[in-house]
């Protein structure tokens, strides 16, 4: 499963083909997350508190590039990596 970010110790991933709805892969320390892409909902898993908070703001500014990045996975075609959290 291809990195597309990392950012404080919180790794993002996307699988190629992966199912409907359009989502993307968010661990921490273990524990690991799976979030809408249109509603930023958890969809499946969780992570602690914090980490869910910073991934929120990180795929609130980069919406439109994993939307693009998640269009990518299901031709395949290579992903982009995205700009972490500052």
């Amino acid at each position: 499963m291809p990195e597309i970010s990392r950012f404080y110790g919180i790794t993002i991933r996307m699988y190629f083909e992966d199912h409907t709805p359009p989502h993307f892969h968010a661990s921490y320390q273990g524990q690991e997350a799976q979030y809408n892409l249109r509603t930023l909902e958890v969809i499946n898993g969780c992570v602690p508190r914090r980490a869910h908070v910073l991934i929120l703001e990180w795929a609130t500014l980069h919406r439109a590039e994993l939307l693009a990045n998640w269009n990518r996975a299901q031709e395949p075609s290579a992903l982009q990596p995205i700009d972490p959290l500052e």
